[in-house]
């Protein structure tokens, strides 16, 4: 499996195409904004879009929902805990900004070890509670995409509704450092790094 990284939004959120480098079906993980350059990296690929993945419902991760589930007609799916995030219009000051739109409800609601087949492999989800009540990330083969749990130096802030620094941290250390060190982590926003790396040196969680 191969992933292509499209940075959207004027937060800069990175959207995920995760794709099967045989079959080219992919899934979209956090479409948050700037759906014609998401729509257009895949057609430069020659992606089929099969999902619409969300690793959390803040408005700058699924701003742009609406747009790629229309124009592909494919499934949402995010965990839960978020769905009531969804309105992009609740946010309105940051969605006039990103151009976003209210999401669609979901059509699959995701739970810890539930697996999304991808072409030939899949995505293993993880839930992550801290940033919101809902987070979760994705996990194959040595990568792990992480949403706004862990960044490179840094973690998910918790002052905003629903989040919570006791479980940002009880899920950092007991989902994402219990994994192996080699692991390459992809985060929501800003540069990859590993496991090893956040587990030695993120001042978070020292």
């Amino acid at each position: 499996m191969k992933y292509e990284l499209v940075v959207v939004g004027a937060l800069e959120t990175n959207c995920y195409l995760v794709y099967d480098e045989e079959t080219r079906a992919c899934a979209v993980i956090d479409p948050g904004a700037d759906h014609e350059k998401i729509i257009s990296t895949i057609a430069d690929l020659e992606l089929k879009p099969i999902v619409v993945l969300n690793t959390h419902g803040h408005v700058d991760h699924i701003g742009a929902n609406s747009d790629i589930v229309e124009k592909y007609a494919v499934p949402l799916a995010m965990h839960a805990a978020d769905t009531g995030l969804l309105k992009a219009s609740d946010f309105i000051e940051l969605s006039l900004l990103l151009g976003a739109r209210n999401s669609p409800p979901p059509d699959r609601l995701l739970a810890e070890g539930d697996e999304i087949p991808i072409g030939r492999d899949s995505l293993r989800v993880i839930h992550t509670p801290g940033h919101t009540p809902g987070s979760i990330g994705f996990v194959h083969a040595g990568v792990l995409f992480s949403g706004d749990t862990l960044f490179c130096g840094g973690v998910g802030r918790t002052d905003l509704p629903g989040g919570s620094w006791k479980d940002l941290e009880q899920s950092i250390r007991e989902r994402i450092l219990t994994l192996p060190e080699e692991t390459v982590v992809l985060p929501g926003h800003g540069p990859r790094t590993t496991v090893r790396q956040e587990r030695g040196s993120n001042p978070s969680l020292t």
